[in-house]
């Protein structure tokens, strides 16, 4: 029996680039090629491998194109570094920028799968202060927070989610039911966490209570801290269900209603025009956008 065939370099980078660029314009751009060789390099690709590479339209990955990737980006590293020019088992490193509360709750109880995916890539975290975007460093990659409107990258949005008050058990034995935190009376009787990255005019406004953004009470400028001083009793704060899961799942803070809302601010990846042309950094893009697809 042949052993299979390998497909032509040609066709692999038309692959990695597609994926990465999910425009065929664009990488026949990059590649100095027409888009209708692109086109015909990637049916050749699947040809080949008996295997469809992308889902749809959008040039989103199959999960058998997704895995192949991997393995692409892998080969064309491994081609590009060339004997006599690195020091022995040199790494090609990430610089990524990350919020504090995104780095502990989202990212690292999955950084594992990355060091197995991609272990020749070595990341070098720090945090960003989030809203203001500052960093001690210049990043490669930055998970940022906010509304998207970022004029000095390129983004995609990591995920949305939702807002709803909380407290800990003891503060609301103390102050008593709270209704739901939807009426004049009850936001009279609680001492509000202030956080600007989540303020309460958004659940203020949905609720109908007529009250200016709380000046008074405790404030932090990070997610994690909030939640953790809502803990210790400080008061009420709102929290991202979704980031703040193990808060409510460990019973340290429970839930003042069952309704929740959208919040106005979301996790963004970013980057500056032309970051995805190195491999370890569109590899992260995907890697990341993928894992927080697949997880809680």
């Amino acid at each position: 029996m042949a052993p299979p065939r390998i497909p032509p370099i040609q066709g692999l980078l038309a692959f990695e680039a597609l994926a990465r660029l999910r425009s065929v314009t664009h990488a026949a751009e990059e590649m100095s090629v027409t888009p209708s060789a692109v086109s015909h390099r990637i049916r050749q690709m699947e040809t080949l491998l008996a295997v469809k590479l992308f889902a749809r339209g959008d040039f989103s990955l199959t999960p058998a194109g997704a895995a192949y990737l991997e393995r692409v980006r892998e080969a064309i590293a491994a081609l590009q570094h060339v004997p006599g020019t690195l020091g022995v088992g040199q790494a090609t490193r990430l610089r990524l920028g990350v919020t504090p509360t995104f780095a502990r709750q989202m990212l690292l109880p999955r950084i594992a799968q990355f060091r197995h995916a991609y272990p020749d890539i070595e990341l070098q975290l720090q945090v960003s202060l989030p809203v203001h975007h500052v960093m001690a460093e210049e990043a490669d990659v930055e998970v940022r927070f906010g509304t998207g409107h970022f004029p000095d990258r390129e983004s995609v949005q990591l995920f949305a989610d939702r807002i709803t008050p909380v407290c800990s058990p003891e503060y609301l034995a103390e102050t008593g039911p709270l209704d739901g935190l939807a009426t004049e009376e009850a936001a009279a009787r609680v001492r509000f966490i202030r956080c600007a990255l989540e303020p309460w005019r958004t659940w203020f406004k949905a609720v109908g209570i007529a009250q200016p953004e709380p000046v008074v009470g405790s404030q932090f400028n990070d997610l994690g801290m909030a939640w953790d001083a809502a803990v210790a009793g400080f008061g009420v704060a709102l929290l991202r269900l979704r980031a703040g899961q193990p808060w409510l799942e460990s019973g340290q803070l429970v839930r003042l209603s069952r309704d929740s809302l959208p919040s106005p601010h979301d996790y963004f990846l970013c980057w500056k025009a032309g970051a995805l042309e190195r491999w370890e950094c569109a590899a992260f893009v995907d890697w990341l956008r993928q894992a927080l697809h697949d997880g809680p």
